[in-house]
């Protein structure tokens, strides 16, 4: 392998010289329809703004769930717990240890796949497996014969889907995203469900905090540096999190809280925009949202999660082939292509990431996955349309950040971002950024003052630190939002 170094980004100018001119057209059109401008982008954060402030109050379309974790860990918390993360694709469960030096962590963790039958199944068929991977996890790390004899370890669950939370060891699911939709399960205290399992297996677990992965991302990042301010995930769904005062938050006022005290708000605003007033929806988003499982919810998501952006370049392939006034993958079957949800974010990862002038790599891709020999110009139209759906993704997740950053006052800090998306797109993060840039209107030549940044593991090692926070603060007598107060403090 002596002498083979990386392989240069070559020039792309000019390589659209060979395409026919009934290409170009489709292609100036789809540059028409899926670039957001600076006014644009200015207009949806500012709608933004008001919808969070909207759902502080209530009745909103973006939900603005409390957590109940009151505030940032100081970076001096220690012990030994679970984290449980129930994601989009598999199961996670971890062992976190807290240790005595300041921000720091050991983990050892397991992953389990989650069976795609699962997602659509019955309620207890789904409590059972997430038991049994526990169960698993418990005997292979800690080699125990009788489980009944461990202390009760606490666990965080990290439950990545909307849930109104009036107690922080509770949560009623609001509705499925991500594809699930397991009956039974919505309306209902995901708790109860989880301990119920727990229980019949006698496993020595008891749960401390149910949080969501954005509130994990934001606290396990400000553990490790203080000046985060907001948590994001950019992955299957969309989503962040960031801290409240809870005189800012009048639907939790009956709980009579000092007015300073901080709670970290769940913003769920894959939902915004469920009215369509700003977003710029083309006739192929209207599409994805009329065949999804949840038409007319999670809107802004629909339009930036990396559950849908293969899906969106499939459907503006096949309308392209079927029924426009050009020659588009003539004669050529594109039966694997019309199949729905038939391509992810990782093709369009990968046409973006060819480096070669002649798309060699885009042509294998075609090939390989979906039997289609395509030309050189229609390969410039798919590398063009990925480019195009790409960087709308990365420029409309930046008025959700740059919203919050307006409603706070935030003039510098660092956003802690997760997610496949972010940290696997190409450009994901350098087109957020100048999305930021133009939103927030930053002088030329002036260092960006808010900075996204890769974050630490929400799921993990947040959950497990918010465990850690909600013990702290029951013996510190801070019972806000604590519904076990006993069974959480023998947990700990």
């Amino acid at each position: 392998m002596g002498g083979v170094g990386p392989r240069r980004q070559l020039s792309r100018k000019g390589s659209m010289a060979d395409v026919p001119t009934d290409l170009l057209g489709e292609i100036k059109h789809l540059e028409k329809i899926f670039s957001v401008d600076q006014a644009k982008l200015k207009e949806i954060t500012n709608h933004f703004v008001k919808e969070l402030e909207k759902g502080n109050v209530e009745g909103g379309s973006i939900p603005m769930n409390p957590t109940w974790v009151m505030g940032f860990p100081d970076g001096h918390e220690t012990g030994t717990f679970l984290a449980l993360d129930m994601g989009g694709t598999n199961l996670r469960v971890c062992e976190v240890i807290l240790t005595e030096e300041k921000g720091e962590f050991d983990i050892i963790q397991s992953k389990y796949r989650m069976p795609a039958a699962l997602k659509t199944g019955e309620s207890e068929e789904l409590w059972e497996y997430i038991a049994d991977c526990i169960q698993q996890f418990i005997e292979y790390h800690h080699e125990i014969e009788d489980l009944e004899s461990l202390d009760k370890i606490p666990i965080g669950f990290t439950f990545s889907f909307p849930a109104t939370q009036d107690y922080i060891d509770h949560g009623v699911l609001q509705r499925w995203t991500k594809g699930f939709d397991i009956k039974g399960v919505e309306g209902q205290d995901v708790v109860s469900l989880f301990e119920a399992a727990l229980a019949k297996r006698k496993l020595p677990v008891k749960l401390s905090a149910l949080i969501n992965d954005t509130t994990g991302t934001l606290i396990a990042s400000a553990y490790t540096d203080s000046t985060i301010k907001i948590g994001c995930i950019f992955g299957t769904g969309c989503n962040a999190a960031y801290m409240e005062n809870c005189g800012s938050v009048p639907k939790i006022a009956h709980h009579n809280l000092p007015p300073d005290m901080p709670i970290a708000i769940n913003c769920e605003y894959g939902a915004f925009d469920n009215e369509h007033y700003v977003l710029p929806r083309t006739p192929y988003d209207v599409i994805i949202d009329d065949d999804s499982p949840r038409p007319g919810q999670q809107a802004f998501e629909k339009m930036i999660a990396g559950l849908y952006l293969g899906e969106l370049f499939r459907l503006v392939l096949v309308d392209l082939h079927d029924n426009k006034n050009c020659n588009f993958f003539s004669g050529q079957d594109i039966s694997k292509l019309r199949k729905a949800y038939t391509l992810d974010a990782s093709f369009l990862s990968d046409i973006e990431n060819d480096p070669f002038e002649n798309l060699t790599e885009t042509g294998e891709l075609f090939k390989d996955n979906l039997n289609i020999v395509a030309t050189k110009p229609e390969l410039e139209l798919c590398r063009r349309l990925a480019e195009l759906i790409g960087t709308r993704a990365a420029r409309l997740s930046s008025c959700g950040i740059a919203a919050i950053c307006k409603k706070k006052n935030i003039e510098s800090c660092h956003v802690g971002a997760d997610g496949t998306v972010f940290n696997k797109y190409p450009h994901f993060k350098e087109r957020g950024a100048l999305a930021l840039r133009e939103i927030l209107a930053w002088q030329k030549g002036q260092k960006d003052p808010i900075n996204v940044i890769g974050a630490e593991d929400g799921s993990g090692v947040g959950a497990a630190l918010i465990a850690a926070l909600t013990i702290k603060r029951i013996k510190e007598g801070n019972l806000a939002g604590i519904r076990d107060k006993e069974g959480i403090k023998l947990g700990g």
